[in-house]
């Protein structure tokens, strides 16, 4: 390739980056703009545009819809039953009673960590957790500007890409192209666990000391709390929150749970989340490894291996006997059930198709002659694998928005190149696989992120109060803990 088409090759690449980020940010849908940005690269590279349309962009769409949907399906379905069933509240009120305002900030960490880690979708536990630490907050007179990072610690850091076992998006991802399950790497998980939930505490608490000695304490809205609910689920923030997590902010609320009843108590809530996690690993430690399933390697069943479907099989048990025992729990406060499946399933459909957009984008820039000069500095980043594979991911992961979206367009290009390092170089798969299921959750946090957005709209608060102490424990602490496991993974290996 001459240095004159690479040069022109590398530039559509960077320019329709550039107008998918921008149009985006402005509220523009992925559905439309991922396809065109596509084909615009396509075009400035003198590639077929037609083909790279119908045959690269709608295959790769194609086919991350067909591993993904039913993760995604189960899981909002899940979400919404645990939101119209008033079990998240439960869990949220059970934690705030039990740890009280003198530990507001670990409740409300704590809160959104239990339910998230369940398999309660991210959207679902920011509309619920915000209004109670709200009430939190001004029990224990914290300044407001805090409670968009203590909700995001709880949810959206450690639960979403480090605790072993998570059925969140991120990590189902790399196990059709690892070969691994949801408990990649436990040990190091759990260590990075830690350093994030830790490190957030710690610059919370400094930061809410630093603010009683000022006499900085809660404010309350200038608009009320409604105003968080409404720009929540406006057109702008449902476009730009597609793409971030697995479920449509528009299907919040909508359907109230049966008066009559009132809330579950506190094991009866739990319980849905208890059999998620635990039947989640029952799947993949117990009952995969001791079945035959050598069928899967014939041609009407894709020619695949059961390590590759094992993880997304795993995760759809769980959620589906999460579901069953939720219903059976709560059927009496659920009293409209059809319009909570309903919207439970069609929550899953926009988020889907977005990121599978994304996806499909990837594939076409990834296709191109000049990315394999891309490709090739990648892989010269020094430090090795390791490193190459989360500068990668979180480079997409920022500059798309997206944890799922970055993280499957990295590992669409670039999965089977690092699988066959990891030979050469004697890496477990399982460490590639937490290595580049965190480092999908560091830049992805950037302001333009649909879950940043739509958190700081349901609290009422903007970009310029809130964001900074919301880089530091999001970005800084998944950045601090994702360093460590790659020290600790390049010393000791995967463990």
């Amino acid at each position: 390739m001459s240095a004159g088409a690479l040069a022109v090759g590398l530039a559509g690449m960077l320019a329709s980056l550039a107008l998918l980020i921008w149009l985006a940010y402005r509220g523009w849908s992925v559905l439309l703009l991922a396809p065109l940005c596509a084909m615009l690269a396509a075009l400035i590279s003198g590639q077929p545009v037609l083909a790279h349309w119908t045959q690269t962009f709608m295959g790769s769409t194609g086919r991350f819809l067909a591993q993904f949907f039913p993760l995604f399906l189960l899981g909002s379905l899940f979400g919404k039953l645990m939101e119209d069933s008033s079990s998240v509240d439960a869990v949220a009120q059970f934690m705030i009673d039990k740890l009280g305002s003198r530990h507001a900030l670990v409740a409300v960490v704590l809160g959104g960590a239990l339910v998230t880690y369940g398999g309660v979708s991210l959207f679902v536990a920011f509309f619920v957790l915000a209004p109670m630490a709200q009430a939190l907050f001004r029990s224990a007179n914290l300044p407001r500007r805090l409670m968009p990072a203590a909700i995001m610690l709880g949810t959206a850091t450690f639960t979403m890409s480090a605790l072993p076992g998570t059925p969140a998006l991120q990590n189902a991802i790399p196990m059709p192209f690892f070969g691994t399950t949801p408990f990649a790497a436990p040990g190091l998980g759990v260590i990075a666990s830690i350093v994030m939930a830790g490190f957030g505490l710690w610059w919370l608490s400094r930061v809410a000391a630093s603010a009683r000695r000022n006499g900085e304490g809660f404010v309350e809205p200038e608009n009320g709390a409604a105003k968080g609910q409404e720009d929540g689920t406006s057109a702008l923030v449902r476009e730009r929150a597609s793409v971030a997590q697995t479920f449509d902010p528009a299907e919040i609320g909508g359907t109230e749970p049966s008066k009559e009843a009132g809330p579950p108590p506190p094991w009866v809530a739990l319980a849905p989340l208890a059999v998620v996690v635990g039947m989640n690993f029952v799947m993949n430690v117990v009952v995969f490894p001791r079945i035959d399933a050598s069928y899967l390697a014939e041609p009407r069943w894709g020619a695949t291996t059961l390590s590759a479907v094992a993880g997304v099989w795993g995760v759809s048990v769980a959620l589906a006997l999460g579901i069953v025992v939720l219903v059976a729990l709560n059927r009496q406060r659920l009293g409209a059930l059809r319009e909570s499946v309903d919207a439970g399933a069609n929550a899953s459909v926009l988020p889907v198709l977005s990121v599978g957009s994304l996806v499909g984008y990837g594939a076409v820039i990834a296709a191109l002659p000049a990315f394999e000069a891309v490709r090739d500095w990648v892989l010269g980043i020094g430090g090795g694998p390791l490193v190459s594979l989360a500068v990668a991911t979180n480079l997409l992961a920022g500059l798309t928005g997206s944890a799922s979206g970055g993280l499957t367009i990295a590992l669409d290009a670039l999965g089977d190149t690092y699988m066959q390092l990891a030979a050469q170089h004697h890496i477990d798969p399982a460490l590639l696989h937490r290595v580049a299921v965190m480092s999908s959750g560091t830049l992805d946090s950037l302001p333009h992120n649909g879950a940043v957005v739509t958190l700081l709209a349901v609290c009422g608060s903007t970009h310029r109060e809130s964001y900074r102490d919301l880089v530091v424990v999001s970005i800084l602490g998944a950045l601090l803990a994702l360093a460590v496991v790659i020290v600790l993974g390049t010393l000791f290996g995967s463990f």
